[in-house]
């Protein structure tokens, strides 16, 4: 089965599940899917449910896609993500993407919790993604061109909509939350980064790191997506500090942080 083929056998076996066309769509990281949990729900589909749809094995990924609205917007958002260290073929970690672009969805809204590059930042500050570095993962549209999503060889020069950033950074703003803006740069995980490594990554002019969101963000550009992006920093990256980092810290400071981070993405969604 061809990941084309796959993707239309996911969506025809939820379409009559759906409760409405989404127009902003949301995918939550590592322990920011309390905001999910606070809106309305008009349906809530489980991974479980959707023939072939890959399931995340990591703690703090729920695994389900929530639909009903912030403001006046009609969301769709998903309470955790599948990663490629998970051991998935890059095409079944952006399907998701690719199914809730074809869900209707015009508007996606990526985050993630990231470790900080920026000396400038500490552990629970915000980074309003403005570019990506991704050439350390492998490119999620290697391989047959889906044609009906869009072309071979996409343009990645506006990849973070410049309109969308404004917005979020407007809301930042008014809500008084400090938000710096970064280059995110995504490895393959799962092993955190070594202090060489990080510093060979300042040089290249990245704020943050993860084991995500770019590869989405490539697919979501690639299918006509608008694109924003918000890091939660939770924790100082490898080497910046004595401390060894452990997934738990991660998690500890995603709950901290979910608090202003639900604000934000509220108060920004509503202005979208």
């Amino acid at each position: 089965m061809t990941p084309l083929e796959k993707l239309h056998k996911c969506h025809d076996s939820i379409k009559s599940k759906i409760p409405f066309k989404p127009r902003v769509a949301i995918i939550l990281g590592s322990g920011l899917g309390a905001l999910a949990d606070e809106i309305d729900a008009a349906a809530t589909i489980d991974y479980s449910e959707i023939d072939g749809f890959p399931q995340s094995t990591v703690i703090g990924h729920k695994g389900c896609f929530v639909f009903g609205h912030i403001g006046g917007n009609p969301v769709v958002v998903m309470q955790g993500r599948v990663h490629y260290y998970e051991g998935y073929c890059m095409s079944d970690v952006v399907l998701p993407v690719r199914l809730m672009r074809l869900m209707g969805a015009e508007i996606l809204f990526l985050t993630n919790a990231a470790g900080g590059i920026n000396a400038e930042m500490t552990a629970g500050d915000f980074m309003l993604i403005t570019d990506q570095i991704s050439t350390f993962a492998p490119n999620p549209l290697i391989g047959g061109n889906m044609e009906e999503l869009g072309t071979r060889f996409p343009d990645m020069s506006g990849i973070y909509n410049a309109e969308l950033r404004e917005i979020v950074q407007r809301t930042a703003d008014e809500l008084g939350i400090k938000l710096f803006e970064g280059v995110y740069v995504q490895t393959t995980g799962p092993s955190f980064e070594s202090p060489a490594e990080i510093k060979m990554l300042r040089t290249f002019g990245a704020g943050a790191v993860g084991m995500s969101t770019a590869c989405e963000a490539i697919a979501a550009n690639h299918a006509g997506f608008k694109i924003c992006g918000i890091s939660f920093i939770a924790n100082l990256a490898c080497g910046m500090t004595d401390n060894p980092l452990t997934h738990a810290e991660v998690m500890e400071a995603a709950d901290n942080g979910a608090p202003l981070f639900k604000k934000i993405v509220r108060s920004a969604v509503e202005k979208m």
